[in-house]
């Protein structure tokens, strides 16, 4: 970061006392380096706001976990943009914030490799028997017990929900590994895979990924896992309403999962996960798309989002009113 650069970056003691400098606030941890060199010149940024600071605020860069509620709007009334760093607006009121004439900037694209690295990542674990080769040997148990066998990526269907940026991403690792790729996703044209109604994709498939957005209840309920092929290996990383916990317990005891990766929870931080210790279950503490480059890729979009409407410009990416 330049001299001038990391001068902007700070508190905003002096911007209160000079209102023609537009102050900016993170709302949640965001690191000034990846902000400044993005916002106006005359922009301060805050990466840790008091009450003060949020009063003057004229942007700001929030978090997943941080909750904007009308309340919080209430404590910012100059404020013109938020900025949220992903697509999930879960934790903000877009309805109260458009009421106020503020546009909800968000960042897609920001993260997909992210995840589909994340995804991919959990499926060819959980496929090889990592989990279980891992115990093996820690346990001591090799020269005394068989050696777990290893399955193969390379000849599998691998049946990916959601046919978006991460969705495409995924289905180039698959073919890499010689995979078979269907596709499941309503709306979208998949030129360059087999788009399969739900019920036919959880059939063929050897693993699932999931990567649609949640809120319209159970997508795989125990009915229609039953129908999958016994062993199947099924990761999500996109909203854990998709398919719940319970289901999921009900489906390895049965054997009709052989291998679970879980990136998302309904209680997050999670704590005493029903799965937790099982060498056929993965579980990430919802970080698949917080690579380095991606948390670097998404503060910068969020603040190119802040830095076009402090120009006077509407941002790119923003959503409707939820």
């Amino acid at each position: 970061m330049s001299a001038s650069a990391a001068g902007r970056a700070g508190r905003a003691g002096s911007a209160r006392a000079d209102a023609e400098r537009p102050v900016v606030v993170a709302l949640g941890p965001v690191a000034p380096e990846h902000v400044v060199p993005y916002l106006p010149d005359d922009a301060i940024f805050v990466p840790d706001p008091s009450a003060g600071d949020l009063a003057v605020a004229e942007g700001a860069i929030v978090r997943a976990a941080y909750r904007l509620d009308r309340a919080a709007l209430d404590r910012m009334p100059r404020l013109r943009v938020i900025a949220r760093t992903g697509v999930g607006v879960d934790h903000v009121d877009v309805a109260a914030a458009h009421e106020r004439g503020i546009p909800v900037a968000i960042t897609p694209g920001s993260n997909s490799r992210a995840v589909a690295e994340g995804a991919f990542a959990m499926i060819a674990s959980l496929v090889k028997g990592l989990g279980e080769s891992h115990r093996y040997v820690s346990a001591n148990e090799w020269g005394r017990e068989p050696v777990p066998p290893a399955g193969d990526l390379h000849g599998l269907t691998l049946a990916i929900l959601g046919y978006g940026r991460i969705g495409r991403i995924i289905a180039g690792f698959g073919r890499a590994f010689g995979m078979e790729i269907v596709v499941h996703d309503p709306f979208v044209t998949a030129e360059d895979a087999e788009n399969v109604s739900l019920e036919e994709a959880v059939r063929r498939a050897d693993a699932l990924t999931l990567h649609l957005p949640g809120g319209g209840g159970e997508l795989l309920p125990p009915a229609i896992l039953r129908t999958a092929k016994p062993g199947l290996v099924l990761v999500n990383c996109a909203r854990a309403d998709l398919v719940s916990t319970e289901t999921l317990v009900d489906a390895l005891e049965a054997g009709v999962l052989g291998g679970v990766g879980l990136d998302v929870f309904s209680d997050e931080p999670v704590r005493d996960h029903p799965l937790a210790g099982r060498t056929d279950v993965l579980l990430s503490p919802h970080t698949s798309g917080f690579s380095a480059a991606a948390l670097r890729a998404t503060v910068r979009m969020a603040a190119e989002a802040v830095g076009e409407t402090l120009a006077g410009r509407y941002p790119t990416f923003t959503v409707s009113d939820a």
